[in-house]
């Protein structure tokens, strides 16, 4: 396995919209993610980027995305999560660029798919169980996350623990 260094890691929740698509039935929770302190701010915070949360919002809200779930914005990619159709008690999760709405693949080495960086992981683990304890969809929707801080004390461990 080839660990690589990487950069460091602070994000912090900014905004949060709630939309309703144009079906009557597909709502999304958007959280407006930004990550801090990294060189080229203009990629990584919504305060910088070119992107403006309206338009995003209005673009995704025009898209072809259904059903019922949440998204996690950064300005360099979004990821759609949404309970599964077939089995609610799974996550669907797919990504693409906020800039032209173009997908990214979540695929990556070994077999492996991205699944989420901390800010993610952390609000897919409090929607999850906004779900799981909602009696409703109607419930669901009405519950947040107010985790608004995240970081990676060290983002190096890895690299050190295998090269070491």
């Amino acid at each position: 396995m080839i660990v690589e260094a990487c950069l460091g890691y602070q994000a912090i929740v900014d905004d949060f919209r709630l939309v309703r698509k144009a079906d009557g039935k597909s709502v999304f929770k958007i959280y407006y993610c930004s990550i801090t302190g990294r060189p080229s701010p203009e990629r990584y915070e919504w305060s910088r980027c070119k992107i403006n949360k309206d338009q995003f919002a209005a673009d995704f809200t025009a898209g072809t995305w259904e059903g019922i779930g949440f998204v996690t914005a950064f300005p360099h990619i979004a990821k759609v999560f949404r309970f599964a159709p077939k089995a609610e008690v799974l996550e669907h999760v797919c990504a693409f660029k906020p800039a032209d709405g173009s997908i990214i693949s979540l695929e990556r080495d070994d077999g492996f798919y991205e699944f989420a960086c901390l800010a993610e992981a952390v609000l897919a683990n409090d929607e999850f169980k906004f779900w799981a304890e909602a009696s409703s969809v109607q419930e669901y929707l009405e519950k947040r996350s107010f985790e608004s801080c995240f970081k990676i004390g060290n983002h190096a461990k890895l690299k050190q623990y295998w090269m070491g």
